[in-house]
């Protein structure tokens, strides 16, 4: 088995097609078919249930696909340490990112690590959050971020930081007569929102918000990025719940805060590490989390704002 095989393995199990698999690839089909063939050979399974209609993969292909990637992850990582002990860095520290993380905490944790130990190379890896749990079992990543605590057995989920839940709302549309909007007036309106693929913790808990609310949301649309909804937002064609630190890094003057009214919920960001003795790098870059959260609330828990009244 080369690399080469599992190359052409993922290309035709993402894109379940040999032809736009060859074409990704930048080689002909017949080599292709002939390396998934190899392969299927060298492992003594099918991988691939193929007619002329479609290509389909097999449960030992699923199973094979599950594996695949973090092989090539790990190659990565191994050629960004030895790129990194060439540049002259000391140590690494792999830091996963899961639920599109509020900015200015992470820009304001970044610039400290770098100031404090500059021989530390700190790598970023945007991941859902399933792969960033299965990434931390397997040591492909020291800790990472995610807005969610429930992350099974042998994961330590510690809070970081919180921010207060607001409604992006255009400019010049009627619930802008609120100071603080009611959760069932939101709710009268399209929203968009994250897709829970790609951000998996940040949608649960706008869903645990919104199941305290007696009608269901209408969303309009399921985006992958903070910025494209708020783009959207900012275009008129619905509302949405964001942190308030998202919204402020925006700048966007086309969009408009607006605090809940009654408690104001909160988003909590929660360091994941593996249920491990940490090592001293990881140590010291926990030690600078800690200061940043002050007393964030656990799951569950509301951020009462100081602003009274609502219309």
């Amino acid at each position: 088995m080369e690399l080469r095989h599992l190359r052409c393995f993922l290309a035709v199990a993402e894109e379940l097609h040999f032809a736009r698999a060859a074409e990704r690839l930048h080689i002909e089909q017949s080599p292709l078919s002939r390396a998934i063939k190899e392969l299927e050979e060298d492992l003594g399974v099918r991988l691939f249930n193929r007619t002329t209609r479609s290509t389909r993969l097999t449960r030992a292909g699923q199973l094979f696909l599950d594996h695949v990637p973090r092989i090539f992850t790990a190659l990565d990582q191994a050629r960004g340490s030895v790129q990194a002990a060439a540049a002259g860095f000391h140590d690494q520290l792999r830091l996963a990112l899961s639920d599109g993380i509020t900015p200015p905490r992470l820009t304001a944790l970044l610039a400290q690590c770098r100031e404090e130990e500059p021989q530390v190379d700190i790598r970023l890896f945007e991941v859902p959050l399933g792969q960033q749990l299965r990434g931390l079992h397997d040591d492909l990543y020291d800790v990472g971020f995610a807005q969610s605590a429930e992350v099974g057995d042998g994961i330590v989920a510690e809070p970081a930081w919180s921010d207060p839940l607001v409604v992006a709302v255009p400019a010049r549309h009627p619930l802008l007569a609120y100071q603080r909007i009611p959760l069932d007036e939101v709710l009268r309106h399209p929203l968009v929102a994250c897709d829970p693929l790609s951000c998996e913790g940040h949608c649960h808990q706008i869903r645990r918000i919104l199941r305290s609310a007696d009608r269901e949301p209408l969303v309009v649309e399921q985006v992958s990025s903070h910025d494209l909804m708020l783009t959207l937002v900012a275009a008129g064609y619905a509302l949405a719940l964001v942190g308030a630190s998202h919204l402020a890094a925006s700048r966007r003057e086309e969009v408009v805060a607006r605090p809940l009214a009654g408690r104001s919920p909160v988003l909590t960001t929660w360091l994941l590490r593996r249920d491990a003795e940490p090592s001293e790098t990881l140590r010291r870059f926990i030690g600078r989390v800690t200061p940043m959260s002050g007393d964030p609330p656990h799951e569950g828990d509301s951020f009462t704002s100081d602003t009274k009244g609502e219309n």
